[in-house]
């Protein structure tokens, strides 16, 4: 996990309250970078052998120590999320995967208040507008999606895990860092405009916002209403999670 000590609000206006705002990535090193300081550079604790529980817990207290005040915590994370608890974790470890009160675990070891979503979606509320029919494409190991209408979140969307071009293959199969490896950036590419194509048929989306790491490999201009964001967007979305508390 990515975690980050972000201290403004959403799109830079000024914000009463400090975050730390927390972008899992299943595979690479944790890394801490404050926005006080973007020119600083990123500290990296021990990473687990395996992505177990308490092993990526005990990475995330490590963090902490790092860490100057905050108020609240944000996080994203790789999976399924229901009221605070994990499911679903493809790419982590299946002890994440049998509804882990993660929200619940960081408030008793932390002390503060905190909000768990699907990295996919709070990384869109981050990128979106708020009009219409908006899609959010995360490419990184696996493939990250959030579908939003008028800025209103629909939960639990995981096309990722959905069935494409091919029996037993799927959209992340094609798409994840999985696909990037078995057929090569060019082919890559050209599957990545082939699922917008896809996309704009199935969810008749008005804008589609594609992020994540996997964005750099990128080498097409995007088509029109296609927008590739940058990672901060995952930072604003943090701030989105406690919007209705001001």
């Amino acid at each position: 996990m990515r975690i980050i000590d972000f201290v403004q609000g959403a799109r830079n206006r000024p914000h009463a309250l400090q975050f730390i705002a927390m972008t899992p990535k299943a595979d690479s090193k944790p890394a801490i970078k404050s926005t006080a300081e973007p020119d600083a550079p990123a500290v990296y604790p021990t990473n687990p052998e395996a992505p177990v529980t308490d092993a990526v817990l005990g990475g995330l207290d490590e963090l902490r120590k790092l860490m100057g005040k905050f108020d609240r915590v944000s996080v994203g994370f790789p999976g399924v999320v229901k009221h605070g608890h994990t499911f679903g974790a493809f790419n982590l470890h299946p002890l994440w995967a049998g509804g882990f009160p993660l929200q619940a675990e960081l408030e008793k070891r932390w002390k503060k208040p905190v909000r768990v979503g699907n990295d996919a979606d709070v990384a869109g509320y981050g990128a979106i507008k708020g009009h219409g029919v908006e899609l959010v494409l995360t490419l990184g190991t696996g493939l990250g999606a959030a579908l939003f209408t008028n800025g209103h979140l629909c939960p639990g969307l995981e096309l990722g895990h959905h069935i494409w071009r091919k029996r037993g293959m799927t959209y992340e199969d094609y798409l994840g860092r999985r696909g990037l490896d078995k057929f090569g950036k060019k082919e890559w590419n050209k599957l990545i405009l082939a699922a917008i194509k896809n996309t704009e048929a199935l969810f008749n989306w008005d804008h589609l916002y594609i992020g994540g790491g996997n964005t750099k490999k990128i080498d097409f201009l995007p088509p029109k209403d296609v927008e590739i964001v940058s990672n901060e967007s995952g930072l604003l979305g943090g701030v989105y999670l406690w919007k209705d508390q001001g």
